[in-house]
């Protein structure tokens, strides 16, 4: 009886945490109703103000409420890049709208093609004669892209910019692995398959560093090309080159080094900033607060400015983040459900199939069944075609081989045809802990794999073996689809990373283009007009839920911006979430891998970073609560 009145006061307990949770969120809804300015979600004559409190991507990820709450912290924003540019653009013909607001403060990054996406939208609104206003307390390199893009663009006094160029330095876990008597045993086909060294060395290995270096170098080109052409008075050579010297320049003052080079237009306060909005779009007659200014936010836009269908379909099925085995998603790649989404499309008149992709890869299955559900569309004799955004390699390319026709533009990262799997083993560790391990086997494969004894060489044969199997099937699909023998495909292969201008020389990608293009030339394929028909994204069903949410925990997150210092500062966080990562990765990592290590953006990997650290806290308030 003793035991059942501790279980009945549990369940009772647990009872009332449900209840007083529910209590709080509705009178928390109903407080944030009651006080809200009228009509809130209201198009306003005025500024369309695009707040990037967060990063751009390809797909955003869903909010799972019970772990925001239980995390006590705000997710990292995520804003599609395919939704900003259609706001920038219904806007630039929208008379409502007489200019574009540009907030920087909080913004965390984006890859390059995602910049340069947003970047000549914002040209398309100062070509409609609307001026593009950028502010921010300091910026970084991604920030420095966007607001070159700006007609306008203020920095706070107090704060300045960073400019860092791509690359930089990784973990590597092999020595602590090795005081761990943590045996990484690793299986890969492919020089310059560089995912598996930071559990195998103590460093980057020559090849790795020969593609890094060649890689970033290109990507650098690109981001230095596209600033200065969109900001000629830019003194990049003096940033980049010798940026001691810029700032001593200026006696430490980073705001006025930033505007001595030609970054920034102007220095001022977030008020006066806003009072210069209203200079240009007139006053606010909602607010009487300093700096206030009429604008209407991105969501409000986007519900106003719905996406429509007209005519033929022509379906766009999105592989964003890392494609894992399973029903993950959106904003990972989960095999099962981009395969069961295209399945569910396939008795719908579709008249042709465009692939947006961008993935570093991940797992060799999930790629293959991905690839598998694409076949099964391209066999209803409808044409499609790939589009790259900032990366597609490694089981990110392996699910391109079926398209008709690859886009990408210069900046992708692709290639990275090489696979790998990694197991770590512990049987020196259980040694050194007295634990020892012996029995009756009836051949070389009794009790194998065994991951506390080791493994047999012959079960280290059988695997590699494997291993090279599987290389040699994702060379037959890539010279199959390029039209390349197996040598030619290896030359290009062997796990190197190539930047998109090098992969069109090399006849991994055929054309330039993002996805309009690859829409353009599916439309084509199917003998439409330019009027005749328009994309349909597949699952692409975010609810009102997910949105209130995501406005209620991201959008009053730190109301104020982050300095340089804070900047910096903030490499902390970043780094115990890549710590996080790697270690999830080195005990989770299951099955053959296409996955490529170096190819996220360094803004995408911080963002990562963010997530695996937000991620944890998650797990420890899950913890926490039970």
């Amino acid at each position: 009886m003793h035991f059942a009145g501790k279980v009945w006061r549990l369940l009772v307990g647990i009872k009332d945490g449900f209840v007083l949770l529910f209590m709080l969120l509705f009178f928390g809804l109903l407080f944030a109703i009651l006080t809200a300015r009228p009509s809130p979600a209201q198009v306003r004559e005025g500024a369309l103000l695009l707040e990037l409190d967060g990063v751009i991507v390809e797909e955003r990820t869903p909010i799972d409420p019970l772990a925001a709450l239980l995390a006590g912290s705000a997710p990292v924003g995520e804003y599609q890049a395919r939704d900003l540019v259609r706001a920038l653009d219904s806007a630039a013909n929208d008379e409502r709208i007489t200019a574009v607001v540009l907030d920087l403060d909080r913004f965390l990054g984006a890859g390059q093609v995602h910049l340069a996406q947003v970047g000549e939208a914002l040209d398309r609104v100062r070509a409609a004669e609307k001026p593009v206003l950028a502010y921010a307390t300091a910026y970084a390199d991604d920030g420095v892209f966007l607001a070159s893009h700006a007609s306008e663009v203020w920095v706070n006094p107090q704060g300045g910019a960073f400019v860092a160029g791509p690359g930089g330095n990784r973990l590597y876990y092999a020595g602590l692995l090795e005081k761990l008597n943590v045996n990484a045993r690793v299986y890969k086909v492919g020089t310059y398959k560089s995912a598996v060294e930071p559990y195998t060395e103590t460093g980057m290995s020559a090849p790795a560093r020969e593609n890094a270096q060649a890689l970033y170098g290109a990507l650098w080109e690109e981001w230095q090309a596209n600033v200065k052409k969109a900001r000629p008075g830019a003194d990049l050579a003096l940033v980049s080159g010798d940026p001691a010297a810029w700032v001593e320049a200026a006696e430490g003052d980073l705001a006025t080094a930033a505007l001595n080079a030609g970054l920034v237009d102007k220095l001022g306060t977030r008020i006066e900033f806003g009072e210069r909005v209203a200079e240009v779009v007139g006053e606010d007659d909602w607010s009487e607060m300093p700096g206030s200014y009429p604008s209407t936010t991105l969501a409000a836009w986007l519900e106003e400015n719905p996406w429509t269908t007209e005519g033929r379909e022509i379906g766009v099925v999105t592989i964003a983040g890392e494609i894992v085995d399973g029903e993950a998603g959106p904003g990972t790649a989960g095999g099962t459900r981009i395969a069961t989404l295209l399945d569910e499309a396939l008795d719908r008149d579709f008249a042709g199939l465009v692939v947006r992709i961008d993935s570093p890869g991940g797992s060799a299955l999930a790629s293959e069944e991905i690839r598998d559900a694409i076949l099964r569309h391209k066999a209803k004799d409808i044409p499609v075609a790939v589009s790259m955004a900032n990366v597609a390699a490694s089981g990110g390319y392996w699910v391109a081989t079926p398209a008709d026709r690859i886009f990408a533009e210069p900046e992708t990262i692709t290639g990275s045809i090489g696979i790998f799997a990694f197991i770590p083993t512990f049987e020196e560790a259980a040694s050194s802990l007295g634990v020892t391990s012996d029995g009756v086997k009836t051949g070389p494969l009794s009790g194998q794999p065994d991951l506390i004894a080791g493994f047999t060489p012959e079960v280290d044969r059988i695997l590699q073996a494997s291993i090279e199997d599987g290389y040699n099937d994702f060379l037959t699909r890539v010279g199959a689809s390029r039209n390349m023998t197996l040598d030619q495909v290896d030359r290009v292969g062997q796990g190197r990373v190539w930047d998109g201008g090098t992969a069109r020389q090399l006849r991994l990608v055929d054309e330039y283009g993002g996805m309009e293009e690859a829409l353009a030339w599916v439309a084509r394929q199917a003998e439409l007009g330019e009027e005749d028909w328009s994309p349909v994204y597949l699952g692409d069903d975010r609810g009102t839920a997910d949105t209130i949410l995501r406005q209620w925990l991201i959008g009053e997150e730190e109301a104020g911006g982050r300095d340089v210092f804070a900047m910096v500062s903030n490499q902390q966080r970043a780094t115990v979430g890549m710590i996080i990562l790697d270690a999830q990765r080195l005990l989770a990592t299951s099955g053959i891998q296409a996955y490529c290590l170096v190819c996220p953006s360094p803004s995408i990997a911080r963002a990562q970073a963010e997530r695996g650290f937000d991620g944890f806290l998650r797990q420890v308030g899950a913890f926490l609560s039970d």
